[in-house]
């Protein structure tokens, strides 16, 4: 018997979601996806001990604020840690827009930017990476504009149908519906525990392939953020799941039967609606989840960023002495 993980390769492409280089080449998913933390915890690591060199010593040539120096080698640090992983992957490397810039379009177009011209001076294609952005009103008007720009994106830190259609409006590439995070709140809410099958993150995952399936939206769907490996399996069949190296490994090593959880030839019929910006912040309004969610999100990879801009400072003062 095959293992569940070669299972779900058949019908899901896999994705790891992690920086750790060696997890990565041992595991070989398709695509990478990266976040603060997971760049904060990579760059932790002996491996990167030379890139962060490498990025000091570029700080210490250029001029101006010593904040906004840190807040470039920080941005250089974290193409870094993405191009070791295109190295490894044949398909894509989520980059993520900086936390602190979530409600302003214009800041993340520039950033976006500047992230794709970053891995540009690398010799990496645009076409190799995925750029991340919170599923904010602000963050999905500036993916809108680079998918015109062919920049493709990553809509990440999304809880909600209301978040989906507005990324699907916009004709985003990829969206990133979180399942472990929805299934906290609602531990926490409820004092429950729930089932695979009755797991509300695994139920608002496949409520969204439903819609856009039935209504042939091409957005790409990706479960992320699970808590357990019978999480990834009630979502078998999903467009791509990006999986953290621990959970991968689970599955690599349970060899019984992954039953197909989800098909474009099974959606049920979900009208197709569009939402503008007032109905998309009514509907987060009501929705106490999508909305805390969100913004316990982005407050924690912005703390993450600070705790990397705070190391660089150091490293640039050490250098300095």
């Amino acid at each position: 018997m095959t293992s569940k993980l070669d299972q779900l390769r058949e019908i899901t492409t896999v994705v790891a979601d992690t920086g750790d280089i060696e997890a990565v080449a041992r595991l070989k998913p398709v695509d990478c996806t990266t976040n603060p933390s997971i760049v904060l915890k990579a760059l932790g690591t002996p491996m990167f001990a030379d890139a962060i060199k490498e990025a000091v010593a570029w700080g210490k040539k250029q001029g101006g604020n010593p904040e906004a120096v840190s807040s470039a080698v920080a941005d250089r640090l974290a193409i870094s840690v993405g191009a070791a992983l295109v190295k490894l992957v044949p398909g894509r490397v989520s980059t993520e827009v900086d936390a602190d810039l979530s409600f302003d379009t214009e800041a993340s177009l520039a950033k976006a930017r500047s992230i794709i011209a970053a891995y540009k001076d690398r010799g990496i294609d645009q076409d190799r990476i995925l750029i991340k952005l919170a599923s904010t009103w602000e963050g999905i008007r500036a993916a809108e504009v680079l998918q015109k720009e062919g920049i493709d994106c990553n809509l990440t830190l999304l809880f909600s149908k209301a978040q989906a259609i507005a990324c699907a409006d916009a004709k985003v590439f990829l969206i990133s519906p979180f399942v472990g995070r929805i299934l906290d709140w609602y531990k926490k809410s409820t004092g429950k525990d729930y089932t695979a099958e009755e797991d509300p993150g695994v139920i608002s995952v496949r409520e969204i392939y439903n819609y856009y399936k039935a209504n042939d939206i091409k957005t790409i769907v990706m479960g992320a953020s699970f808590r357990s490996a019978g999480e990834i399996e009630a979502l078998a069949g999903c467009d791509r799941l990006t999986i953290s190296p621990n959970l991968l490994d689970e599955l690599a090593k349970d060899e019984g039967k992954l039953e197909r959880k989800l098909s474009p030839d099974n959606s049920k019929p979900d009208p197709k609606v569009s939402v503008d910006e007032k109905t998309f912040r009514w509907m987060m309004n009501e929705d106490a989840m999508a909305t805390e969610k969100l913004s316990e999100g982005i407050r924690a990879f912005a703390k993450d960023l600070t705790t990397l801009r705070t190391m660089v400072q150091k490293e640039l003062q050490l250098a300095a002495a």
